[in-house]
């Protein structure tokens, strides 16, 4: 295979490469680019050429396809069309911020793993815009997963050969921190709550552990007062321009039965008492159709809205790093605590296992350690202090037991143990 390298000038190389002959007119076909750096870069990228013109995957690409023109043309088609409202306007929103901005201007066939390396790097630690820092690794990692789509797509289409993400490993996910409340720091939220205009959806939202968008997605034709149950079918979100979308859960687990404590029940009786009252002095009349949680004309609550009036709340409760989704948080640890089955509180939150359930919220139930080793108790015959614990000792049916000094093993007792806490 012809090729060859030519220095333009100082840190500057031109490839030129024979790719055959064009079918249609038969002259020969030449493939030219630069690259910037030093002699052993330039002699890597014509390898890489001759090795793709000799598979038989080499793409000629237009000169001027940036990443950053590849980018909004992926928005318009693959997302106009493949994403949800609401995900594609996050999607616009990161790639606009801060993909684009520092990776935009490389031309697509140029990326290379060394550029999301860097990118990486550098949003861990000077990533914010408007302040000091870098931005976390879980939105780093969601930056990386949106591009690295992207490039997939451009695969698909032909128009590069490799994922240059898949060449580096991303930024790992961090653990949100979930919220440790005490009775008293319990009792105190409950009392802020209660001064709230929208307490009665703040202590739903705290009673039944679902998600801010599903219960404002919520019409009484899903509540069944007589049952104490609501059913989750929808999730409400609200665009930038002031869209109001309501739409299906992505998976089957989202769409599920939530029992409901009676001392919701009764709230719940009332509040639509009121609304009844509400309607009927503006000539209409409630129907199932209706918001349980709407304004005076029966419009959906602004999701921004409630997050923001839940900020004060929380201030007042002394609480001021509280969020609104922490709720659901909350909801789930409670549950934990008081010995309910993690597959029913998976079940409850719509996750779509239990390994999920699990990962979250195992950890913040310090007693599950000690329950552990209290269901061993009970489990394996005592052991007589004449006897010598460091030796193998047969158990149950021709079991052998050692003593272990390996944590993780931890992991198999408290799925054991969990597995008979209901």
């Amino acid at each position: 295979m012809n090729g060859y390298i030519r220095q333009r000038s100082k840190g500057s190389w031109e490839i030129t490469v024979d790719v055959g002959r064009d079918p249609a007119t038969g002259r020969r076909k030449r493939h030219s680019e630069t690259v910037k750096g030093a002699k052993r870069d330039a002699l890597r990228r014509l390898i890489e050429l001759q090795v793709s013109i000799d598979q038989g995957t080499y793409i000629k690409q237009p000169k001027q396809l940036t990443l950053a023109m590849w980018l909004r043309q992926w928005l318009d088609s693959y997302a106009a069309s493949n994403l949800a409202p609401k995900t594609r306007e996050s999607y616009e929103h990161e790639l606009g911020k801060y993909i684009i901005p520092r990776l935009g201007r490389i031309r697509l066939g140029d990326l290379r793993p060394p550029h999301v390396h860097d990118y990486i790097a550098k949003a861990l630690s000077e990533g914010r815009r408007l302040k000091v820092g870098g931005l976390s690794h879980r939105t780093v990692h969601y930056h990386y997963r949106i591009l690295s789509k992207a490039l997939d797509d451009a695969i698909k289409m032909g128009l590069i050969v490799v994922n240059p993400c898949k060449g580096i490993n991303p930024p790992k996910s961090t653990h949100t921190d979930i919220p440790a409340l005490g009775p008293d720091d319990l009792s105190k939220l409950l009392n802020a709550i209660r001064q709230s205009s929208y307490s009665l959806y703040y202590h739903t939202l705290l009673l039944t552990g679902l998600r801010r968008s599903e219960l404002l997605a919520l019409r009484w034709k899903d509540v069944d007062l007589e049952m104490a149950c609501v059913y989750i079918s929808h999730s409400l979100h609200r665009l930038s321009d002031g869209t109001i979308i309501i739409k299906e859960p992505k998976t089957s687990r989202s769409r599920r039965p939530v029992d409901l404590p009676l001392s919701l029940v009764s709230l719940l009786r009332q509040h639509r008492a009121d609304q009844d009252v509400q309607q009927l002095m503006v000539g209409e009349k409630l129907t199932g159709d209706d918001f349980v949680f709407s304004h005076m004309d029966g419009s959906p609550l602004n999701p921004n809205t409630v997050t923001h009036s839940f900020r004060k709340v929380a201030a007042r409760a002394g609480l001021p790093n509280l969020r609104l989704h922490d709720l659901r948080h909350i909801h789930a640890t409670l549950l934990l605590k008081a010995g309910v089955h993690p597959r029913v509180v998976q079940e409850r939150l719509g996750h779509s296992s239990i390994a999920t359930t699990l990962d979250i919220y195992s950890h913040t139930v310090p007693g599950l350690q000690k329950a552990a080793a209290e269901r061993l108790d009970s489990l394996i015959p005592e052991i007589g202090p004449e006897e010598n614990v460091g030796k193998m000792s047969a158990i149950g049916d021709g079991v052998e037991r050692r003593p272990c000094r390996n944590r993780t093993c931890d992991t198999l007792i408290k799925s054991q143990v969990l597995c008979q806490l209901s």
